[in-house]
C-alpha cells in the first residue's frame, strides 16, 4: 500500500513539472481572459456627441437647436419640436445634473463614459444617470443628424457602404423603417458601426445608446411617442418615411468615418 501511494505521489508532481515546463515554453495553450464589454470598445467611443470632442457632464448643458423650430416642417412640425428640444431634451440635461450633484467625481467624466461604464455610478443614481444621460446624448445627435436642406440620396462614403452592406439605398431605408416601427414601446432606430467595422441596424430600448453594446451610432430615429405625436398620432411608420426628407447626409458622412485608434 505504501508502495502505491509512492507512485501516484511521484505521477502527480512528475505531472506538474511537466505542465510547468511547457507553458514556460508556450506549449501549452492558455485560454485569454474574455474582456468585459466597456475594455472591448474602442476608446473612440468616448467621444460621440459631436466629431471632436465628448459630452461634458460638469455640468450638462442643452444645446440650442442649429436651425428654427419650423424648418423641419417636411417632416416635423414646429410644436413638436420645440416641445422636444425645450421640454423633453431639457428635462434630461437638468435631471442628470441633479442626479450627479452629489457626486462631483463624475461630474468630471464625460456624458459618454458615464454611460460606458454604469457599474461605477453609484447604485441610488444609476438609473436615473442611464436614462438621463443616454436622453442628452442620443437627442445631442439627433439635432445634429438633421437639416432643413436635408433629405435625397446620400453621396460619398456613407452611400457606397449602405450600397455594399444592404444592396441598394432604398434597401436599407426599408428595413431601417420596419426596425423603427418594430421596437416596441419607446426608444430609437440606429444604423451603427459594428465592433467588427461594419453597418448595422439595431434598436434601443427607451434612451439607451448604442455604444453601451459595443457600437458606433451613425444614424439615428427617435420613435418615442413625443418626437412625432402631434403632428402623426399613431402613424408611427408614416413618421419615420418622412423623415428621410431632412436627414443631414453631410453630417451622417463625417460619422462613419471609421473611429480612429
Amino acid at each position: 500500500m505504501i508502495k502505491f501511494w509512492r507512485e501516484i505521489i511521484i505521477f502527480v508532481l512528475t505531472t506538474i513539472v511537466l505542465t510547468m515546463v511547457l507553458i514556460s515554453h508556450n506549449l501549452v495553450p492558455i485560454a485569454e481572459a474574455q474582456p468585459s464589454r466597456t475594455s472591448t470598445t474602442n476608446r473612440s467611443l468616448l467621444s460621440v456627441a459631436y466629431p471632436n470632442r465628448a459630452l461634458s457632464a460638469s455640468p450638462a448643458q442643452l444645446p440650442p437647436l442649429p436651425y428654427a423650430y419650423g424648418a423641419l416642417a417636411k417632416a416635423i412640425d414646429a410644436e413638436t419640436m420645440k416641445l422636444h428640444h425645450d421640454a423633453h431634451h431639457a428635462s434630461y440635461v437638468n435631471n442628470l445634473n441633479d442626479a450627479l450633484k452629489q457626486y462631483p467625481n463624475l461630474q468630471k467624466r464625460s456624458v459618454e463614459s458615464l454611460l460606458l461604464d454604469l457599474n461605477s455610478v453609484p447604485e441610488d443614481i444609476r438609473t436615473k444617470v442611464r436614462n438621463n444621460a443616454g436622453g442628452h446624448l442620443n437627442h445631442t445627435i439627433f439635432w445634429q443628424l438633421m437639416s432643413p436642406q436635408g433629405g435625397g440620396q446620400p453621396s460619398g462614403a456613407i452611400a457606397q457602404q449602405i450600397n455594399q452592406t444592404f444592396g441598394s439605398f432604398d434597401a436599407f431605408k426599408k428595413q431601417f423603417n420596419a426596425a423603427g416601427a418594430a421596437r416596441f414601446g419607446s426608444g430609437w432606430v440606429w444604423l451603427v458601426r459594428n465592433p467588427q467595422n461594419q453597418l448595422q441596424i439595431v434598436t434601443t430600448a427607451n434612451q439607451d445608446n448604442p455604444i453601451m453594446d459595443g457600437f458606433y451610432p451613425i444614424l439615428g430615429n427617435d420613435v418615442w411617442e413625443h418626437a412625432y405625436y402631434l403632428k402623426y398620432r399613431n402613424r408611427r411608420p408614416e413618421y419615420l418615411n418622412n423623415w428621410w426628407n431632412v436627414v443631414n447626409w453631410p453630417q451622417v458622412n463625417r460619422r462613419a468615418q471609421p473611429p480612429s485608434q
